[in-house]
C-alpha cells in the first residue's frame, strides 16, 4: 500500500498492491494497521456504495458541517469516475483550491478525503460503481452542497451537460453556503 501527495494538505492518492494469477486478482483495499504505518489515522463507522447508470452523471459537491463532518476514502469498483475533493478549509493555504483524479476498475486507485473537503464525482462509463468509506454517519441536519460548476470553484469537469439530481441542480453556490470549516 503506497500514499501519494496530491498538493492539497491531507488530500491523498492511495495505491493498493495487486495479486493477479490464473483466476483473477486479491487486493487488500484498508487495513488499519497500514493506514497507521502510512500515518493516516481514521476510525470508519460507515460503507457507502454507489451505482450510476450511465456516462456523465455527476454527484456533488457534496459535504457534512462540523461537528459531522467526515473523512472519506472513494474507490470505484465498477467503471470509471473522475473524482473531485475541493478545500473548504477557510485557514488553509489551499482554500478553495480542488484535485481532480481518475478513479477505475482498472487502476484500483483510491482518494483519501480529509474533513473540511467537498467531495464529487462525475462519471466517465456507463454501469458506475463507487464503494466508499466514512468515519461520521450521515445526519442530514448538516448535509451540505455546493453548486458542481460554481464560477469560484472553476472545477475543469471533463464532462458537459451532466447529468444531476434535483439536489445537485439547486445547490447553492459557494457564497451563499453555510459551510463552518473556519479551522
Amino acid at each position: 500500500m503506497r500514499k501519494s501527495e496530491t498538493g492539497l494538505s491531507g488530500v491523498y492518492i492511495i495505491e493498493v498492491d495487486v495479486y493477479k494469477d490464473d483466476r483473477g486478482w486479491f487486493s487488500e483495499t484498508y487495513n488499519t494497521q497500514k493506514f497507521s504505518n502510512l500515518e493516516i489515522h481514521t476510525n470508519f463507522v460507515q460503507d457507502n456504495h454507489s451505482r450510476s447508470n450511465r456516462i456523465g452523471v455527476l454527484r456533488g459537491l457534496h459535504f457534512q458541517n462540523n461537528p459531522k463532518a467526515q473523512t472519506k476514502l472513494v474507490r470505484c469498483t465498477r467503471g470509471a469516475i473522475f473524482d473531485v475533493a475541493v478545500d473548504l478549509r477557510k485557514k488553509s493555504p489551499t482554500y478553495l483550491s480542488w484535485i481532480g483524479v481518475e478513479l477505475s476498475e482498472e487502476n484500483q486507485k483510491q482518494l483519501f478525503i480529509p474533513k473540511g473537503f467537498a467531495h464529487g464525482f462525475v462519471t466517465l462509463s456507463d454501469d458506475v460503481e463507487i464503494q466508499y468509506k466514512v468515519d461520521e454517519f450521515y445526519s442530514k441536519e448538516h448535509d451540505r452542497s455546493i453548486h458542481y460548476n460554481d464560477s469560484q470553484l472553476n472545477i475543469a469537469w471533463p464532462i458537459d451537460n451532466p447529468f444531476l439530481s434535483e439536489k445537485d441542480q439547486n445547490a447553492p453556490l459557494l457564497k451563499d453556503s453555510d459551510v463552518n470549516f473556519d479551522e
